[in-house]
């Protein structure tokens, strides 16, 4: 969305560590690893023309992260045969500033053991998942804003948007609604797709945060409370990265009349959020190199469903974000 932010395009962008619980991808070589099963996004750069990038992907920690159903959908690495690496360490040694969380959802250990991790090596902290670490402060956990401020880090989250998708889609059809006067009675909007995050998503016990942060995203526009369902609906393997997203908005209009908005998204999930990841990046760069800690407000408002301060618009949040860049606001 932004070519330029401050000083920094996405060619300042490098990848210089990764870490999986694949064992088809760990020790390759990070530009061929992205192209290793069960990975289906569709592929829009041609492989032979990437050069080796010497970052090989490592072994991380298995925690919660992956689920039981999905051992073999994974092919996750056997403990008896293969160990995690030390993360701060290998965070450390090559040098990397910011570490990204995008761990399948669900994973509530293992997203605290890697921001843990990142404290620890000095890194700024993005958690692109639906797991409560910067937004809000989860009954009996340590405060993890707090840890990131105390080390002079910053950190953005949380549960990260696509560049058009459902949320943000649905977002807008909601606050449409509102403006124009029509009385919201209920919504849904329900999701399918063919990819891994899709799978990990058949089981209710891991979608509990996903549902709260997606619904509070929605909901958040509206001064009064609704009807609404929002989540992933099924796993339809031969979709593969494909994910498509059906939304339904019942309103009542002048005369107590019914209005009704149905909206259909299809879109290729995987890189969906990737240009809003790049920004992230960046604004966290600028961050780091302003010494600003803690949780960052603006970008956090612009870039996730769940964010620790909900804007009462996207194009508020995106003002916001063009004000931090600026300077012209603190966080």
């Amino acid at each position: 969305m932004n070519p330029k932010i401050g000083n920094y395009t996405p060619y300042d962008l490098e990848c210089v560590c990764a870490f999986d619980i694949n064992k088809k991808k760990i020790g390759k070589d990070i530009h061929e690893a992205i192209f290793t099963p069960p990975n289906c996004c569709q592929i829009f750069v041609d492989p032979e023309s990437l050069n080796k990038s010497g970052v090989l992907v490592k072994a991380g920690p298995i925690s919660d992260g992956c689920a039981k159903h999905m051992r073999d959908s994974f092919y996750c690495y056997d403990e008896s045969e293969i160990k995690p690496v030390d993360i701060v360490q290998e965070l450390r040694n090559s040098k990397a500033e910011i570490l990204l969380n995008l761990l399948p959802v669900g994973s509530f250990k293992a997203s605290r053991i890697y921001a843990q991790a990142s404290i620890e090596a000095g890194c700024g902290f993005i958690n692109c998942i639906p797991e409560f670490i910067v937004s809000e402060r989860v009954l009996g956990d340590v405060d993890w804003v707090k840890k990131f401020e105390d080390k002079n880090l910053p950190c953005a989250g949380d549960d990260i948007k696509s560049q058009v998708g459902a949320t943000i889609l649905h977002r807008v059809a909601t606050k449409l609604f509102l403006d124009r006067g029509v009385i919201v009675n209920d919504t849904f909007q329900l999701n399918i797709g063919g990819n891994t995050d899709f799978e990990n998503m058949k089981k209710e016990s891991r979608l509990i945060t996903k549902r709260k942060s997606k619904t509070s995203a929605i909901t958040s526009v509206l001064p009064y409370p609704i009807k609404c369902r929002i989540g992933p609906s099924d796993y339809v393997p031969f979709l593969k990265d494909k994910k498509i997203c059906y939304i339904q908005v019942n309103g009542i209009t002048f005369g107590g009349l019914p209005l009704t908005l149905d909206t259909k998204l299809k879109v290729e999930d995987s890189p969906n959020s990737a240009g809003v990841i790049f920004d992230l990046l960046r604004v966290m760069k600028i961050a780091l190199d302003r010494g600003i800690s803690g949780r960052l407000n603006s970008i956090s408002s612009f870039c996730f469903k769940h964010p620790p301060i909900q804007a009462p618009s996207d194009i508020i949040a995106k003002q916001w974000v063009q004000e931090f860049i600026e300077g012209k606001r603190e966080r």
